[in-house]
């Protein structure tokens, strides 16, 4: 018994010294970025000059972890590491199997949900039941590597997007995934679904586009197509964790290998094992939006965990865009793990987090 208490001491003191020199490093990297921004910030004029308060909302933040949030975050990274089922999380086969398992999402009081039925996938809008505000709509691209459809704590996050707005509706669609739908479904699907938000009555700069991990970096490509294709663009994008470079090339990959909770330790996860390119290039800009531009983009506010592994991601998505002059914010959290904003109120990292997502959808809409 004393070895073995003994040996998880040491494991800890292993983990606690990885945590300090990484941090260290992060440390130095977070204050060039700090610095860059900045410099950026004074020499590139925006694309839109009606935008003040979003100007002042933009830059880098570094926000502290809490006690119960570095609690929670070791939980996950035992679980994720010490168990077995920790290979299912991390290579996404959890993801893949619990839609067929989750009991139908319970609508709450408060909130309606209508069912909608297009050509190669559905998708749900939530409303608010009393004093829906409808001027302004969100459209939230689930995460899940690519490879996991819609669950239920997707339409919980809606109501989250549709309290910060307010009252704004928030569509979900459940796009198609790989292996089975590889690129470009996805991106079909979610410019599919902006064209039908477009087709009842709304304008570009009316949607809101929202999106976690694959999601976020599916917001971004939606993004780059529609400035493409001359198409009206949305008021602004909250990604959160995005996935930008499918390629897994970034300097987070290797710093934080062995810190990241849900995907660290380990080369057989969804980030390094994925059918959603197909036989595409993996920089294909609509497949890793940091190999395209962020000209003319609206303004965006990324939230990403200094642990993750996807950390460089937002990193250098934030760098390009405001390069391209994008008003953007980039918040790191410290200590915490990829979309930890799923943890809702009771996390308080998780809880400031969307107090931030609510200010800047609020400045969004009341310009």
């Amino acid at each position: 018994m004393g070895n073995k208490m003994k040996t998880r001491k040491e494991q800890r003191e292993e983990k606690k010294e990885l945590k300090r020199e990484s941090k260290r490093k992060q440390e130095s990297v977070l204050s060039d970025l700090a610095q860059f921004m900045e410099d950026v910030h004074k020499t590139v004029d925006t694309e839109d000059e009606d935008i003040e308060q979003i100007e002042d909302f933009a830059g880098f933040v570094q926000e502290e972890s809490t006690v119960a949030g570095r609690a929670l975050a070791d939980i996950i990274y035992t679980f994720t590491n010490d168990f077995e089922i920790g290979k299912l999380v991390k290579s996404g086969e959890i993801r893949k199997k619990v839609v067929g398992v989750e009991p139908e999402w319970k609508v709450p009081e408060l909130y309606n949900m209508t069912h909608f039925d297009l050509k190669n996938f559905s998708m749900k809008l939530l409303t608010r039941s009393r004093n829906p505000k409808m001027n302004f709509i969100v459209l939230q691209l689930h995460g899940g590597g690519y490879v996991a459809k819609v669950k239920n704590s997707y339409y919980t996050m809606a109501t989250y997007y549709c309290d910060a707005g307010k009252g704004i509706p928030v569509l979900t669609p459940d796009y198609r995934v790989a292996p089975e739908d590889p690129y470009p479904a996805a991106l079909e699907d979610a410019v599919a679904s902006y064209q039908w938000i477009l087709d009842h009555g709304y304008k570009g700069e009316q949607i809101i586009v929202v999106g976690d991990s694959a999601g976020g970096g599916l917001a971004m490509a939606l993004t780059m197509y529609l400035r493409d294709h001359d198409m009206p663009l949305p008021r602004g994008i909250v990604a959160m964790s995005p996935w930008t470079d499918v390629t897994a090339s970034g300097e987070s990959y290797s710093l934080n290998y062995e810190l990241d909770p849900l995907f660290g330790n380990t080369k057989e996860s969804m980030i390094y094992i994925n059918d959603y390119a197909g036989e595409h290039d993996k920089k294909d800009p609509y497949i890793s939006p940091i190999y395209g531009n962020f000209r003319k983009f609206p303004p965006m506010l990324i939230q990403v965990g200094s642990t993750e592994m996807l950390l460089s991601d937002s990193i250098t998505a934030a760098s390009m865009a405001d390069i391209a002059g994008v008003e953007v914010r980039l918040s790191i959290y410290d200590d915490m793990f990829h979309v930890f904003q799923m943890a809702g109120p009771i996390l308080p990292e998780a809880k400031r987090a969307w107090d931030e997502v609510e200010h800047f959808i609020q400045l969004l809409i009341n310009e």
